[in-house]
């Protein structure tokens, strides 16, 4: 009963927070005039994927040895697991939900150059984080390779800003904390909603761990399942409520950059900070993960730029996600 109402409440928060978040968000990007494809991607993507970048690093730095040092290597693979399979998953399942009420119906159509950066990036960066740890290098090589995933995103990041056309010319819903109305909602007002809406998110993803921590406990779910699976399960998809919001109203490049975006982040800063902490070391689930991950990121930029998705991306992107569990139920 206990676990039902955190789970309830984690909800709440979530959801809650992300609607605050997208509405604060499409403001900010009109004020800093910014396209969608640089807001999805950065400012969505960045802000929501803070809870699970706090797993590895609370994690690492709050000691424990060995098995800390699995359960961060653990979320830092999986997010881009989940994101890349997942999450993509939810874009078409979304686009399909609310087809009546969208105008371009079930096809999801993005700006593709914004999408093709971002996956484009993650494909050549993220391999150097697993291959690094299939080989099991020595410190120096990983802080090279730490380096050069910090500057990677750097470089991605100034793409992105530079390829930026501008906020889109439309109506925004009213900012919630802007008491007027009638004017755009000054800086401070965007801001505090952005604060008081990622707390939210950020405090409901971590009720809604210890939720899911105490289920897989009462059903003995090994570790690894919990780092690679629980973990990246619980903190990406309550956040990709922003993701299905922003589809059912039609903003597709809103909601694949959040996600493509998220990827982006989550393969380079938290995967730098795990090169440098740990020995990085990755298990064969770990390397599994990762290449599942990529896998996924590569249907995607093949699918979604050319306005493809429908049944046979989803159902692929089912069956990476099905077999990584078919690999970590045969392993354990």
């Amino acid at each position: 009963m206990i676990v039902a109402l955190e789970l309830a409440g984690a909800f709440v928060l979530i959801v809650g927070g992300a609607l605050g978040f997208t509405n604060a968000v499409e403001w900010l990007g009109q004020r800093l005039d910014l396209g969608a494809g640089a807001v999805g991607a950065l400012l969505a993507a960045v802000g929501t994927a803070l809870p699970e970048s706090v797993i590895p690093i609370v994690a690492l730095l709050s000691g424990g040895g060995e098995e800390r040092a699995q359960i961060a290597i653990g979320a830092i693979v999986g997010a881009p697991f989940v994101l890349a399979t997942i999450a993509m998953l939810l874009v078409t399942l979304a686009s399909f939900a609310f087809r009546d009420r969208r105008e371009q119906g079930q096809q999801v159509v993005v700006d593709r150059d914004s999408t093709a950066r971002d996956l484009g990036h993650f494909l050549v960066l993220f391999p150097l984080g697993i291959a690094v740890g299939a080989v099991g290098l020595d410190l120096p090589w990983r802080l090279a390779a730490a380096a050069a995933l910090l500057v990677g995103y750097g470089v991605y990041t100034r793409r992105t800003v530079r390829a930026s056309t501008g906020s889109e010319d439309e109506e925004l819903d009213s900012l919630f904390f802007d008491a007027s109305k009638d004017d755009p909602p000054t800086t401070p007002q965007i801001a505090a909603q952005l604060a008081v809406a990622l707390a939210a998110i950020v405090g409901g993803a971590e009720l809604f761990v210890t939720a899911i921590e105490s289920i897989a406990t009462s059903l003995g779910v090994s570790l690894l399942v919990l780092a690679l699976v629980l973990a990246p399960l619980a903190t990406e998809l309550p956040e990709k409520a922003n993701t299905i919001l922003w589809i059912r109203r039609g903003k597709d490049t809103l909601a694949v950059g959040n996600i493509t975006g998220a990827m982006m982040f989550q393969a380079t800063v938290p995967l730098a900070f795990g090169l440098v902490v740990t020995d990085w070391r990755l298990s064969g689930a770990a390397i599994v993960a990762g290449c599942i991950a990529l896998a996924g990121a590569a249907l995607a930029l093949w699918v979604l730029p050319r306005g493809r998705g429908g049944l046979g991306p989803s159902a692929a992107w089912v069956g990476l996600f099905a077999a990584f569990l078919a690999y970590v139920a045969l392993e354990t």
